[in-house]
């Protein structure tokens, strides 16, 4: 594909079996008809999953106050009943998908400044701002953790499975095939998740008695979810403007 091409133009793709009206029953035909390329089936495949579900350990386990004061505010949230480690285990996903953040919005950046954007399309401004603030959460969840006694340097087990989750948001990003357009499709999974995290995280911290910490939540929350709608609005302006072949170049 031209580096002028669009991924909407017509190219060298013959991933569609219509393609070959002769050759293509006969791949089907003999796909049905050819014996499994070893013992097995899917029941016994099934069941192998499922003793890997059974035996299988978890994904992690949260690692233990590092000062005394966070062991004193531990023993008293359990003396209230209150699971304080669940606060800091939805704290430490914040901070380790925050800290994804600011790289996505690293390679929209560099996205917009290979290809530019398009009318109601994101601006320069637009994703600096916005890096601005995942830098921003990031240090209010390092600043919430110590002031907890955690450290915010330990992977928690749900900070694990973001990072997890987040890697195929940032291998789209970082892939130098993709434009702006395709770049921002994947960043906003990224945004929807960011708004359900804050929202649970400030409710969390609001029923455990973290007013404060609640407080700058919901500002996050608001901020997350600017973000998410401009990503909308953006994609919806980039897919119209397409549609009617205004597109200067890719995007």
């Amino acid at each position: 594909m031209s580096k002028n091409d669009r991924p909407t133009d017509i190219g060298i793709n013959r991933t569609g079996i219509a393609l070959s009206p002769l050759d293509g029953p006969r791949m089907t035909e003999g796909a049905t008809a050819t014996a499994p390329s070893s013992a097995g089936s899917a029941r016994d495949a099934a069941v192998l999953r499922f003793r890997y579900a059974v035996e299988a350990g978890e994904i992690g386990h949260m690692p233990p106050p590092l000062s005394l004061r966070g062991v004193a505010g531990a023993a008293a949230s359990l003396l209230k009943g209150q699971k304080g480690n669940v606060l800091l285990d939805k704290l430490g996903e914040r901070l380790a998908f925050e800290r994804t953040g600011v790289r996505l919005y690293d390679g929209l950046i560099l996205k917009l400044e290979a290809s530019g954007s398009w009318s109601g399309g994101p601006t320069l401004e637009d994703l600096v701002a916005f890096r601005a603030d995942e830098a921003r959460h990031f240090e209010w969840m390092v600043e919430a953790m110590t002031a907890l006694g955690a450290d915010a340097t330990a992977m928690t087990p749900s900070a694990d499975l973001t990072a997890v989750e987040s890697v195929g948001v940032l291998q789209v990003i970082s892939d130098p095939r993709t434009g702006l357009a395709q770049a921002l499709h994947a960043q906003q999974l990224a945004e929807l998740a960011d708004v359900a995290g804050w929202d649970l995280l400030a409710m969390l911290a609001e029923s455990l008695g973290h007013g404060e910490l609640a407080a700058q939540c919901r500002l996050a929350l608001a901020q997350e979810n600017l973000h998410a709608a401009s990503v909308a609005r953006w994609l919806k302006a980039h897919a119209e403007t397409a549609a009617h072949g205004e597109l200067a170049r890719a995007s």
